[in-house]
Parts: C-alpha cells; sequence; structure tokens
C-alpha cells in the first residue's frame, strides 16, 4: 500500500512526472511510513483549459495545479502525520512547479482495512497474519 493517483495540468511532461512521483514516493515513505514496493502510482496530465479553479481556467491564469488522491489504510496514520504531509507534499511540487495556484488539492483517503488490499488479500487479512492485537 498506498495507491496514488496524480493528475497533474498541463501537456505531458516526462521529467515533470518523475520528479513528482519520485517526491510524492519519498514522503509517502518518510512520513507515513509505507513501504516503496507495495507503492502504486498512476499519473495523468489535463490540458490547462480543461482545468478550472474558481470558474476559469488554468491556462487564462497562467497558473499549474495538481490533484492527489492516496488511499492508505484507516488508522495506520496519526493527524499530525496526515497534516505534515500535506504541507511537505505542497511545498515539494511548489518547488517543481513555481506557478503553482494554491487550489492544489491532496486527498488522503482513510480506507478500512477489511476494504482494502492487493494481490487477492486485504489489509485485515495481513494484520491477522502478522499476529498484531
Amino acid at each position: 500500500m498506498p495507491h496514488i493517483v496524480l493528475q497533474l495540468s498541463g501537456e505531458h511532461n516526462a521529467p515533470l512526472m518523475h520528479q513528482a512521483v519520485q517526491v510524492i514516493q519519498d514522503l509517502t515513505a518518510t512520513v507515513l511510513g509505507k513501504d516503496r514496493p507495495v507503492m502504486a502510482t498512476t499519473v495523468q496530465f489535463i490540458a490547462d483549459d480543461q482545468w478550472f479553479i474558481g470558474g476559469e481556467t488554468l491556462k487564462t491564469l497562467a497558473r499549474s495545479a495538481f490533484h492527489l488522491d492516496i488511499s492508505i489504510t484507516d488508522e495506520t496514520n496519526t493527524k499530525a502525520e496526515k497534516a505534515r504531509f500535506v504541507r511537505e507534499l505542497y511545498q515539494a511540487l511548489a518547488v517543481l512547479r513555481p506557478d503553482l495556484h494554491e487550489v492544489s488539492y491532496i486527498h488522503l483517503i482513510d480506507a478500512r482495512a477489511a476494504a482494502y488490499g492487493y494481490g487477492g488479500r486485504t489489509q485485515e487479512w495481513r494484520h491477522q497474519q502478522a499476529g498484531v492485537a
């Protein structure tokens, strides 16, 4: 875990994509304590004239934006860890995109362990197999 979905504004940009994924995975590992080998990340680029903030396109605003959804197992991170992740991730992506609009969202999705998993096994099953009380 986790599953990460990143949307970036603008035209496809492979170097930016790779840098953003690296930053996200680094912070997911260091701040949220998640294991890299089971991080799955997808990236989608959305044209500036198809991304609206406050009714105006990013093209009109001459800005960039991102949206990040990250599914994590519920009750595995504290509010403080999540707040730090949101803060540090926004700051890191602002370095990659100096024209970054403040209205770039990060959504940490707390998924119930019994309803979330990979490889045909739920996180609840993994928890029980680990013998964790």
